[in-house]
């Protein structure tokens, strides 16, 4: 494993699955049909994820989702120099990086530009202008950064408002896809569609696309249906031992997808993953052969460092096979039935999102139920560490998971940043985790005295 000098490896995660290989090659030739769109003349908007993109998808609007847009930039090792420009510019350079990385390569003169033997300088050419950025409130920052995104790029800026709950129910995983009503406020759920409504005369004002309710309702449909192959992918992986597929594949191959969702490709591509896993299991096929203890992944990817998740195979028989990614898709995503009010079903998908991911203990017994569902041995927990939504439950989640006995190594660290990223380090800190907490009585055969103690400020860090 080799550390290159913005603190990334220069080793690659082996991916075996043809699905997650599809998912690479569509988002790529996706992207740049979406820049000949927008070089046409189109309307192109930059969301962030807690938006309700299938209201863009419903009308035709293209878009992107900073999220999947961090990723790519931090997976193709850009971030560095971004958030070195966003500093030079007199901008503090540790803002959420899911939210500033778009903007901090805005300020990128040569991200467009190519290199002498005609390679982009940028990520596949660098993001195109957006004539619309629209966030919804949900912290501080996110709703400045995107105006000055906005402001930026000459674009719109239009900000959604959120709200957060005031009862927390047990089980809302079994309740979401058919019984929102009863989940969530009747007072959240009629603001939230009055904002959808507000959000569509804005987009048709400024677009000249007009909604169309079933249209509405096809993209939602094909939403159900790609979420129920992830439901089905996500209990089969539970239920296999040996496990026939590990994180590293099923969070790139799911994440594409996620974002193309409301799409037949989407859902197509879901239910090809769900065949090729079914058929790896059937004919008991080991992800890691030797496989020993089943690692839970809890926070976004480490997405300039994928390898990670596989530097405990072999060593330990560790094997990271679970995350949020294909998941909350299967839980948090799905709501049948929605020929009778396709915009409160929506309504209920984007307010009921938010609550799972950062409102304690809607998220922390969830996450202890995914961990008795699929065996888990231990837990990894990346907290992102500019991000203070993804803070506010890590306690509780923490606490939840330990006191039910399952050991949980917690750490901040930059999912898309990877200056403060030192591999060598992290790996010393989970395997040192593994030997005490997961073997407890096992060799310590640890690196941690190659590497110094990394005590608390490591464990806080990520370093």
């Amino acid at each position: 494993m080799e550390v290159n000098g913005q603190g990334a490896t220069k080793s690659k995660a082996v991916k075996k699955l043809k699905a997650t290989a599809a998912a690479g090659a569509y988002q790529k030739e996706w992207f740049f049909k979406l820049k000949k769109r927008v070089e046409d003349g189109e309307h192109f908007a930059y969301l962030n994820a807690d938006v309700p993109m299938e209201v863009l998808r419903t009308m035709d609007i293209p878009f992107v989702v900073n999220q999947w847009w961090a990723a790519i930039c931090g997976a193709k090792r850009m971030t560095p120099k971004y958030y070195g420009l966003l500093k030079k510019e007199g901008y503090r350079d540790d803002l959420c990086s899911y939210c500033a990385t778009a903007f901090a390569e805005s300020l990128d003169p040569d991200d467009h530009k190519t290199d002498p033997e005609g390679k982009p300088l940028g990520p596949w050419g660098g993001l195109p202008s957006p004539t619309l950025a629209i966030t919804r409130l949900t912290c501080d920052c996110q709703g400045k950064i995107f105006e000055l995104f906005a402001r930026r790029h000459g674009a719109d800026f239009y900000a959604m408002e959120n709200t957060v709950p005031d009862k927390t129910p047990g089980g809302w995983y079994e309740m979401a896809a058919d019984n929102w009503e009863e989940l969530y406020d009747k007072d959240r759920l009629d603001m939230a569609v009055e904002e959808l409504k507000e959000l569509i005369r804005f987009l048709e004002m400024k677009t000249g696309k007009m909604f169309d309710k079933n249209r509405l309702i096809g993209v939602m449909n094909l939403i159900n249906e790609q979420e129920g192959w992830y439901r089905k992918i996500r209990d089969l992986i539970a239920a296999s031992h040996p496990v026939p597929v590990t994180v590293v594949d099923t969070i790139n191959a799911v994440m594409q997808a996620q974002w193309q969702r409301g799409t037949r490709w989407a859902a197509d591509h879901a239910r090809g993953l769900y065949e090729e896993i079914k058929e790896l299991a059937d004919n008991k096929e080991a992800a890691v052969p030797g496989e020993r203890y089943r690692l839970m992944w809890i926070g976004r990817g480490i997405w300039h460092d994928f390898s990670f998740y596989q530097r405990f195979e072999k060593k330990y028989g560790a094997v990271f096979v679970w995350s949020m990614y294909l998941a909350m898709g299967a839980d948090a995503y799905i709501r049948n039935h929605v020929e009778e009010d396709p915009l409160r079903a929506l309504a209920a998908r984007y307010i009921g999102m938010e609550d799972f991911l950062h409102m304690p203990p809607w998220n922390s017994q969830w996450y202890l139920q995914q961990a008795r569902q699929n065996d888990i041995d231990g837990v990894v927990y990346m907290v992102p560490e500019n991000c203070m939504q993804a803070v506010e439950g890590s306690y509780f989640i923490k606490k939840t998971l330990e006191d039910a006995g399952i050991p949980v190594l917690l750490f901040k660290a930059d999912p898309v940043d990877a200056r403060k990223w030192d591999a060598g380090s992290m790996t010393c800190l989970v395997e040192d985790f593994i030997e005490k907490r997961v073997i407890k009585d096992g060799p310590d055969t640890s690196c941690s005295e190659t590497h110094g103690n990394l005590g608390k400020e490591g464990v806080e860090n990520g370093v």
